[in-house]
């Protein structure tokens, strides 16, 4: 750690850990108690536990001793974005503003049966706390409040940082409102440095800093091959059924090695850290005996390459299940594609691939779905330099520059709205975190440290002139 990349004396630094740490059991209660809210975005579920969601979000804030604070909402009809909280602290002159981003919705918990405890009950067991949004992203949210709870207290009105807070309501359900939302919001959200926490650690005990990200494309894929079911028996034979059919066009998706095979697709450069294929197995939960597909290096095949994956599949099931020749089936298949690669382009390479390669003539329909951007992130910055050294020190050990093969579409948007800012994408989760699965779980000791980074983020980028803070215009 340099003067040069976090301006803290050691005694200030010493007065930072113990204001940090002084706040850990009340950062925690904080976010058992949010936990508890099932907030859930999916249209499906009661969408008042996202208003209270909101609410409490917006009771934090006020704690942490922010007084502009407002529930906002933008658009109208079925367009009307779900409740953001915006929280603001002026910058001091000649400070950069930071805008800290997270989000209070959580995805469905799935089936309770798989949880070893209830998924809006938080448990801890071996150190870790359960519950569906303890990492993804409630404890985002509580890191943000947490810093704010430490530094507001030590800083006069000329010090620190100017602190804009942003927690939306709607990205498990892919931010649909987010550039309307932006629109409306503009001014109000307007940095220097934009901290997305929203992402993951390099593993427990190691920060990282997320520097790519892909971007997706997802579509859903219908096979008709008969006019009605028939009878197997007196008419198998001759024309295959559409789950066969569906099948053998599914897996014209990647070449005999694994790798994509839908040509005109990008290939980007992947973050220069070795990923082992020994901890990606791990991490993953691949099973004993399972090869792994695609050429290249792990780190290239998860972060610069892209990927296909079948996500959902209409098909009888087994148990009642007839002797007939299925008429019609229906896939949903999704890609994340490498940085760089423009959403429109990658959609239309897919549907020509699909269309292109119908077995036996079956008739093959492509409903586009969602897409977005992906990200690579300016390093160079002085506010990187800084989050570096904070996170670095916070942990106690060097932080990671890391790739994410999943995409987080809205930090597009920000970067598009927003050109001049430096946007850094950190995040609580770790290799264990099963965000988005049955016992989501947040590592409490790594999340003290990711708390702490945040403080020392926060102090070191007042020491940044908000002149030189922000990266250059990305063209």
């Amino acid at each position: 750690m340099t003067s040069s990349t976090l301006p803290t004396a050691p005694e200030r630094l010493a007065a930072l850990r113990a204001a940090s740490a002084a706040q850990d059991a009340a950062t925690r209660a904080d976010l058992e108690a949010l936990v508890r809210v099932p907030s859930v975005s999916a249209r499906a579920f009661d969408q008042r536990h996202v208003e209270a969601g909101a609410e409490a979000v917006a009771a934090l804030l006020r704690s942490a001793g922010l007084e502009e604070v407002e529930v906002c909402r933008a658009g109208e009809g079925a367009g009307r974005s779900a409740p953001a909280v915006i929280a603001r602290r002026p910058a001091p002159a000649g400070r950069p503003t930071v805008l800290l981003y997270a989000h209070h919705d959580v995805q469905p918990p799935g089936r309770e049966e798989d949880w070893a405890s209830p998924p809006f009950e938080p448990t801890e067991r071996d150190g870790r706390l359960y519950g569906r949004g303890t990492a993804d992203d409630k404890a985002g949210v509580l890191a943000h409040v947490h810093a704010l709870r430490t530094l507001l207290p030590l800083w006069g009105p000329g010090d620190g940082v100017g602190v804009t807070v942003f927690v939306e309501g709607e990205e498990e359900v892919g931010s649909p409102a987010f550039a309307t939302f932006l629109e409306a919001y503009r001014e109000r959200l307007a940095a220097d440095v934009i901290v997305v926490a929203d992402s993951g650690n390099w593993r427990v005990g190691v920060p990282a800093i997320t520097t790519t990200l892909r971007g997706l494309v997802d579509c859903e894929v219908r096979v008709d091959v008969l006019g009605h079911a028939v009878h197997s028996g007196v008419n198998g034979g001759p024309v295959l059924d559409a789950l066969l059919s569906m099948s053998r066009l599914l897996a014209t998706l990647h070449d005999e090695a694994g790798d994509v095979a839908v040509e005109g697709l990008r290939h980007a450069q992947a973050p220069a850290v070795d990923l082992p294929e020994a901890t990606y197995r791990a991490d993953a939960g691949v099973l004993e005996g399972v090869r792994l597909a695609g050429t290249g290096s792990v780190a290239d095949r998860l972060w610069a390459k892209p990927a296909i994956s079948v996500i959902g599949l209409d098909a009888t099931p087994v148990d009642a299940a007839s002797n007939t020749l299925v008429p019609s089936a229906r896939a949903k298949v999704s890609m994340r594609t490498a940085p760089g690669q423009d959403p429109a382009a990658a959609m239309t390479a897919l549907r020509r691939h699909l269309l292109a390669n119908a077995p036996f003539g079956a008739r093959v329909t492509v409903t586009e779905g969602e897409s977005g951007q992906s990200f690579s992130a300016d390093t160079a910055s002085p506010a990187h330099d800084v989050a570096r050294a904070a996170f670095g020190e916070a942990y106690g050990a060097p932080a990671v520059e890391m790739g994410m093969g999943g995409s987080i579409p809205f930090i597009a948007d920000l970067a598009a709205v927003y050109p001049a800012a430096s946007i850094l994408v950190t995040g609580v989760e770790d290799p264990d975190s099963r965000a988005h699965g049955a016992d989501e779980s947040l590592h409490l000791a790594d999340f003290a440290r990711a708390c702490l980074g945040e403080v020392l983020l926060l102090e070191g980028l007042a020491g940044v002139p908000a002149a030189v803070t922000g990266a250059p215009s990305r063209s």
